[in-house]
C-alpha cells in the first residue's frame, strides 16, 4: 500500500506549501512512526511511506504553516485517523485547510 497527501489553503484557493506532516502506525496499541515530510510548492507529498493494513494517522502542522502566513489560526495540527483494509491499494489523504476549519475525504 502506498499513501499519499495533498494540502489545500481554502482562503487563498492555492496549495499550502511548506506543511510538516507526520505518518504513525498503530501497533499494539501504542502509535510507531512511519514517515515524516512537509508539502512541496504544489502542496503534495506523494509518498508517504507504505504503512500497510491497520489503523494509521496522519498529523498535519496546520499552526507553523498559518504562522508563516501571519495569519492567526485555531487549528494548531489537524490529525486524521483512518483504517486501510486493502493494503495493496493506494490511499490517498487530502486536507483542505482555513484558519477555522478544515476537511479531509479518501481521494485517489
Amino acid at each position: 500500500m502506498s499513501l499519499s497527501t495533498h494540502v489545500l489553503d481554502a482562503t487563498t484557493g492555492t496549495p499550502a506549501a511548506g506543511v510538516a506532516v507526520r505518518v504513525e502506525s498503530r501497533v499494539d496499541g501504542d502509535w510507531q512512526p512511519v514517515e515524516d515530510g512537509v508539502t512541496d510548492a504544489d502542496g503534495r507529498i506523494r509518498d508517504l511511506g507504505e504503512p500497510g493494513a491497520g489503523v494509521h494517522r496522519i498529523t498535519f502542522g496546520t499552526g507553523g504553516y498559518f504562522d508563516r502566513q501571519g495569519v492567526p489560526a485555531f487549528y494548531p495540527e489537524v490529525t486524521v485517523t483512518f483504517q486501510v483494509r486493502d493494503a495493496a491499494a493506494h490511499h490517498h489523504v487530502p486536507l483542505l485547510l482555513s484558519p477555522f476549519a478544515y476537511s479531509t475525504y479518501r481521494g485517489s
